[in-house]
């Protein structure tokens, strides 16, 4: 599969569907939809259902949840990128004002290891640049981390560019990435 052949579209109302079709397949994080970081008004955190009506409320309100990624016409990845304040406390730079948010990412497994994460990154830095964020801010942890890899990895974040600032917990770091 050659790096070119994705493209990459922010998701909105028109392209939600793409996103519950990634979703749903089998493999896919049907059981979170993306709403570990994200506020959620149901007392239960395990309820699927109420995530997925969350995050689609986002969608309807115009907040930006992130982009999904194509190949050949299907949504193969997702990465969740938006603004910092419209996330849970992620612990990041205080200091920093007009930060976006990469949380999370989600590749089909017939995908991985084409270099997509980094296309992902590259994609959500310029979206968010598009839409006026100053900062990048995202929480990465080491490759062998045992929990939390869906946010990606550290050395790819050091790779592109972005910054250590503090640790946020015992396996994220924070890392910007000014625009």
């Amino acid at each position: 599969m050659a790096k070119s052949a994705y493209h990459f579209k922010p998701v909105d109302r028109k392209t939600w569907p793409d996103l519950e079709k990634l979703f749903e397949e089998k493999g896919g994080p049907k059981y979170c939809w993306c709403m570990a970081w994200r506020e959620l008004e149901t007392a239960n955190r395990n309820d699927s259902k109420a995530k997925k009506n969350a995050l689609k409320g986002q969608v309807d309100h115009k907040i930006p949840i992130g982009l999904v990624g194509y190949h050949d016409g299907e949504p193969v990845a997702w990465c969740s990128v938006g603004p910092r304040d419209s996330f849970r406390d992620l612990r990041g730079d205080a200091d920093l004002k007009e930060v976006w948010s990469i949380t999370c990412f989600f590749i089909r497994k017939d995908h991985r290891k084409q270099r997509l994460t980094e296309q992902m990154i590259t994609e959500a830095i310029r979206y968010a640049k598009k839409q006026g964020a100053k900062h990048v801010e995202a929480y990465p942890v080491d490759p062998d981390s045992p929990s939390y890899r869906f946010m990606g990895f550290k050395p790819l974040f050091e790779k592109m560019g972005f910054d250590y600032r503090h640790k946020a917990g015992s396996r994220r770091y924070v890392m910007v990435s000014k625009l």
